[in-house]
């Protein structure tokens, strides 16, 4: 592994599985079940309206060995966060965002994202390159800036992403115009449209106009 570039990320999987132990510490015992036993009343056997007897009613005990609410909650609110970063990357604004309403107050929120900060699952820098990886094909760097602003990512970040995107900037505009539209058009209706799909796509105006006029 090179020096500066971030460490992989611990196994998700294997933080899944602590948490699935945690689920079953939550569950009674054998023994707490077998404790709660059907009981009978004191009364004996009553006599219905059409003359039948009615065996004695049976209730369970309402006592119950679950967990607190609160513990359970914490489980299901770092369940709900692994399963979004084993979907994709995520920053830790989008994980706030996403799991805010879920949590039973801002500490306990902010707990949980710490430990997975410094286990290494949230990554900023892995976010930048995983939507560099998915998008910059498709989108000029306008608007890959944009998402990744969305994301809460820290300013230099973003400036970084930009002048690396910059540096290939027209040759992805061409590269996306010539999937989208195969050949060059002297109709300046048809001209106008691929402008338009070029700069809805993010990129720059020269850049724009220089693919489209296919000027070299």
């Amino acid at each position: 592994m090179s020096q500066g570039q971030p460490s992989p990320p611990p196994s998700i999987s294997a933080l899944c599985a602590g948490e699935a132990g945690a689920v079953r510490l939550l569950k009674p015992t054998e023994a707490a079940q077998a404790s709660v036993r059907p009981r009978s009343t004191d009364a004996g056997p009553t006599e219905s309206p059409a003359g039948r007897q009615v065996p004695p009613q049976r209730y369970a005990s309402s006592r119950s060995n679950a967990a607190s609410p609160k513990r359970v909650a914490q489980v299901s609110l770092k369940g709900r966060a692994l399963r979004l970063l084993a979907g994709r990357e995520h920053s830790r604004a989008e994980l706030e965002r996403k799991l805010s309403e879920h949590a039973q107050d801002a500490g306990e929120l902010t707990r949980i994202l710490d430990d997975l900060q410094a286990k290494g699952f949230i990554n900023e820098a892995r976010v930048v390159e995983s939507v560099l990886h998915r998008r910059s094909e498709s989108f000029g760097s306008a608007r890959i800036a944009h998402e990744l602003r969305g994301k809460g990512l820290a300013p230099d970040a973003i400036a970084q992403a930009v002048s690396q995107l910059k540096a290939s900037e027209l040759e992805r505009a061409r590269a996306l115009w010539s999937r989208k539209f195969g050949q060059a058009s002297n109709e300046p209706k048809e001209q106008a449209r691929q402008m338009r799909f070029l700069l809805a796509r993010g990129f720059g105006a020269e850049v724009v106009r220089r693919v489209v006029a296919q000027d070299d």
